[in-house]
């Protein structure tokens, strides 16, 4: 059995505390008691969120498998003992994880000098400044050097419980459990915190259920006209909405969110070049090099072999076993491409 602790600190952003439920709903799914969760803290006893919300918490003691640290609202000073203790857990649990701002208390400690971390893009720059001896990436869901795992927002813990749900178990096992969570089978750590979908921030149903729905199945047809039905739109009035709210065209958005799930595909280095470009919709390795060479200023090639680089220095983030896709049997018609690259000229005459 897997010995879980989530520490609290006063003032911890009770959305770190979702984190856990990972592990929970893992033996409940399993009928097996894999995970022993605890929530502890200094000395136990109550510690009050930065909601004002309290939760009753065990004192720190014993060896734990695995150790989170929760994020907080406020950045402030981290008490010895908690520090104390995240040092010598370190070598005696197999991995020691930060929530968003927990990765402040990891650093304090010292555990994260010369490793690769993540933390909310919100505070990465004071994190950098105050540890300048972490490698600070803002643009991470959640990374993990060796056993020290990090993640970006408080949402984005849940992606790391799920990774580690996925090491411990297996795939199936961290799908079963999204699903019971009722949350997308969890994001890659090497996905951007700053997502295609965020940065379109469309404003209306119809054009955000499109979107979703490009996002789930790119592997389909996901031409205006598909869209637009998604959207119960007509293609002239679902055309002129989605330019009006996200400043770009089907087209061209449709391409942006296959280039993101590409990128993290190919920096897994689990699939072919060939299989990347087959699974997000692109159909054929050339025209997906063209759309990186466009986006990225390099081929996918070369974006691979520069993560291969990295990952002979530091450790990559956790492997990404599945594309996720709703319906990964449907062929995307050859034509599709034609369109967007028809559809971009017209955005520059």
């Amino acid at each position: 059995m897997h010995r879980v602790g989530l520490v609290l600190i006063g003032g911890f952003q009770i959305m770190s505390s979702a984190a856990v439920a990972v592990f929970e709903i893992a033996n409940i799914l399993g009928g097996k008691q894999f995970y022993d969760v605890s929530v502890i803290s200094e000395g136990g006893g109550s510690v009050r969120s930065s909601i004002g919300m309290v939760v009753e918490t065990q004192p720190l003691s014993g060896v734990f498998d695995t150790l989170l640290v929760a994020g907080g609202i406020v950045i402030e000073p981290t008490r010895p003992p908690i520090l104390a203790l995240l040092r010598r857990a370190v070598s005696r649990s197999r991995r020691v994880a930060s929530i968003c701002t927990g990765a402040f208390v990891l650093a304090e400690a010292g555990i994260l000098d010369g490793r690769r971390a993540t933390t909310h893009w919100l505070h990465a720059r004071e994190l950098q400044t105050r540890f300048p001896k972490v490698r600070v990436e803002d643009d991470r869901i959640f990374i993990k050097d060796g056993p020290v795992w990090t993640s970006a927002g408080m949402t984005a813990g849940i992606d790391l419980a799920l990774a580690m749900v996925e090491s411990d178990l297996g795939a199936e096992a961290a799908r079963e459990v999204a699903r019971g969570l009722v949350v997308y089978h969890r994001r890659g750590g090497g996905q951007s915190q700053f997502s295609t979908l965020l940065t379109l921030d469309p404003k209306s149903d119809p054009i955000q259920t499109a979107l979703a729905y490009a996002r789930q199945n790119l592997r389909t047809q996901l031409s205006v006209e598909a869209l637009a039905r998604v959207a119960h739109l007509s293609v002239r009035q679902f055309t002129r909405t989605f330019r009006t709210e996200t400043g770009q065209s089907p087209a061209k958005a449709v391409e942006s969110l296959r280039l993101e799930v590409a990128r993290v595909m190919l920096e897994a280095g689990t699939y072919s070049i060939e299989e990347v470009a087959e699974e997000t919709g692109f159909g054929d390795r050339e025209r997906m090099r063209r759309a990186f060479v466009r986006a990225f200023g390099l081929p996918p090639q070369a974006i691979r072999m520069a993560q291969k680089v990295a990952s002979t220095t530091f450790p990559p983030a956790a492997n990404i076993r599945s594309l996720p896709t709703e319906d990964a049997s449907t062929a995307r018609p050859a034509g599709e491409l034609d369109v967007i690259d028809r559809d971009r000229e017209q955005d520059r005459q």
